[in-house]
């Protein structure tokens, strides 16, 4: 089934594929930020200083902002695809949305909350050298190969969303 957007439909299927495209620039620019430079500086401290400070960061992240771009673009991509159905930028879009639900929302829920869920009942205070060297060596290897799983697929949606952004071919007449 061809189906050609009138020029209403069109527009708002413009506007929101802009905001989609900045809602998924911004989570990937989070998690790349992450990965270029909190990461690595929390990596070179010693292990109470590293744990205190993720435990910190875990607290923190969960605020309005975070939510807003992290689940706001888990609700705009299907949304964005949905109004592009049609069009040849519809492939991209249901792409970027599979990744992001799978690669990014998935391991995100199912591999670094649960993660920092666990260093969040960890109490650093009254737990001994060797309690934070376990403690760390459970979290800090497998959060950051999770989160380098998220930044590369939240990298590839948003390549993706550019190229359907850059894709100004028309949408098939109706026949």
């Amino acid at each position: 089934m061809k189906i050609k957007l009138n020029s209403s439909a069109m527009l708002t299927s413009n506007i929101v594929l802009l905001i989609t495209a900045l809602s998924v620039a911004l989570i990937t620019g989070l998690w790349y930020a992450y990965s270029c430079s909190v990461n690595l500086g929390l990596g070179k401290l010693p292990d109470r200083e590293y744990l205190m400070g993720m435990q910190s960061i875990n607290r923190e992240i969960l605020n309005p902002v975070f939510f807003a771009t992290f689940m706001g673009t888990l609700l705009l991509l299907p949304v964005c695809t949905w109004l592009n159905y049609g069009h040849p930028r519809f492939i991209f879009l249901l792409a970027a949305s599979a990744i992001y639900v799978i690669g990014v929302f998935g391991v995100t829920i199912g591999g670094n909350v649960p993660l920092n869920n666990a260093l969040d009942a960890f109490n650093i205070h009254s737990s001994s050298a060797q309690d934070m060297i376990t403690q760390r060596l459970n979290f800090e290897q497998p959060w950051n190969k999770l989160h380098q799983i998220r930044t590369i697929a939240s990298l590839i949606c948003l390549i993706l969303v550019l190229v359907a952004c850059i894709n100004n071919a028309p949408a098939a007449s109706k026949g």
